[in-house]
């Protein structure tokens, strides 16, 4: 089964050399349509190939040709467009109630031998590498396929809730007036203020800050979680800390520099790399030198740690009042909660639950879904 970057890119590729303007933006989209779509037919290939990759409709007599060439077999265009007289046209290719592959007769009265012919045959080489790595957890993964899974990550945007900022826009419906503009506007009519023009407050995205855990007991999953790092540096207002037994700041490491060689500079400037965990103490560094001078105020923070924790559990608790009082919003990212069986026994985890607005996984591709979702989601009432 080949590679679906691999897949995509000979694609367009060959529709390049034959006159049709590909760049990468499209073929990005075409090889994300693949992902989500998952198109098991050539009809279904076709109308993500078509939907992503052509913009003209003189390009879509080339593009057939090509279509022919790289995937085998005609493209029945006449029933794709539903042509009249085409007695397929109205028929699904899967009808409610049946099983995929049962038998049916066609609308012209033919046997099933003569629809069987019809069907189009599977396209079994669309399907990706990462559907398997989807529900692998990140622990499991090797080195080439974490290599692999950077890829998506990196594409990956972290969203976080809106607020009110201190400038301001105009708008026709806005709760406040604009006095300047509206006097400026009265000299057309001799002074007099006959409109009224309104403003409202631009909104603008809240700041993110993410804690990684980086101790032993976190040591499996750090090597993905650095890569959410990278994304998570990457944002505008978005700052990327470590801990074990201290707090490192990796901001700008992850900043200055490509992917891989970030990551490289981000495991140079942490030297407690796979040490103990002392929580409490690196959120009393975070408050004292971050937090209390602003950096944490109205934020979005994520906190990526297993909750073990070598300190007191009441100190964490202190600490994590103080930052939940300060923060929009607490997320706490525990892999160990993807368990069935898991229970919030271990003292830290105990200590740090009450002041957190939402608790997830994040130990797969498919559940950074739910991380990404609570990122964005406004705030509740603890």
């Amino acid at each position: 089964m080949p590679d679906l970057p691999e897949l995509a890119a000979s694609f367009t590729a060959a529709l390049h050399t034959a006159g049709i303007a590909v760049g990468p933006d499209r073929t990005r989209s075409f090889a994300r349509a693949l992902t989500l779509l998952a198109p098991s037919t050539r009809r279904e290939l076709r109308h993500c190939a078509l939907a992503t990759l052509v913009s003209d409709r003189e390009q879509i007599e080339p593009f057939d040709a090509v279509f022919r060439e790289v995937f085998g077999g005609p493209a029945d265009r006449g029933a794709e467009r539903g042509q009249p007289g085409d007695p397929a046209r109205s028929l699904p290719d899967t009808v409610p109630g049946r099983a995929p592959g049962a038998r049916r007769a066609t609308a012209d009265g033919r046997g099933p031998e003569a629809d069987a012919q019809s069907q189009e045959a599977p396209v079994p080489f669309v399907a990706s590498p990462l559907d398997r790595l989807a529900n692998r957890d990140f622990a499991d993964l090797s080195a080439e396929e974490l290599a692999r899974l950077s890829e998506v990550m990196r594409t990956l945007v972290l969203r976080t809730p809106t607020r009110p900022s201190r400038r301001r826009r105009t708008a026709h419906h806005g709760g406040r007036i604009d006095v300047r503009r509206t006097l400026s506007v009265s000299r057309r009519t001799c002074g007099y203020p006959l409109q009224l023009r309104r403003f409202e407050p631009r909104a603008r995205p809240r700041d993110l800050i993410v804690l990684c855990d980086i101790s032993g007991s976190m040591e499996p999953y750090a090597r993905a979680m650095l890569q959410l790092l990278y994304c998570a540096a990457r944002a505008a207002r978005a700052e990327v800390f470590t801990f074990a037994t201290r707090l490192t700041r990796l901001t700008p490491a992850l900043r200055r520099a490509g992917p891989d060689d970030a990551l490289a500079r981000a495991g140079r400037a942490a030297p407690d790399w796979s040490g103990g965990t002392r929580i409490a103490q690196c959120l009393e560094e975070f408050n004292e030198r971050f937090g209390r001078r602003g950096m944490a105020h109205g934020a979005v923070v994520a906190i990526i740690s297993d909750g073990w924790d070598t300190g007191a559990p009441a100190d964490l608790a202190t600490h994590m009042a103080r930052l939940s009082r300060v923060a929009y919003r607490v997320v706490w990212v525990n892999p160990r909660t993807a368990s069935p069986r898991y229970r919030p026994l271990v003292a830290g985890m105990a200590a740090a639950l009450p002041y957190c607005d939402a608790v997830v996984s994040a130990h797969n591709l498919a559940a950074l879904d739910d991380f990404t979702a609570a990122l964005s989601a406004p705030r509740h009432r603890r």
